[in-house]
């Protein structure tokens, strides 16, 4: 086992997270400016405005 997972799952997690994180995603496009109309934001600046807004609050009775 490694770190609680039986050796071949953790060889595919490692495999996986190498790939996400190998930079090939690192490159920007113009596809929010195309379809929103408007530049991007930062996520950060994304949740923050969504937190400050109340949007991830769930509705009463939940």
């Amino acid at each position: 086992m490694t770190y609680g997972l039986a050796e071949p799952e953790a060889e595919w997690l490692a495999g996986l997270f190498t790939t996400l994180l190998d930079g090939h995603n690192s490159s920007t496009t113009d596809g929010v400016q195309r379809v929103l109309g408007r530049e991007p934001k930062a996520f950060a600046d994304f949740a923050r405005d969504a937190a400050a807004a109340g949007d991830w609050q769930l509705p009463e009775g939940r």
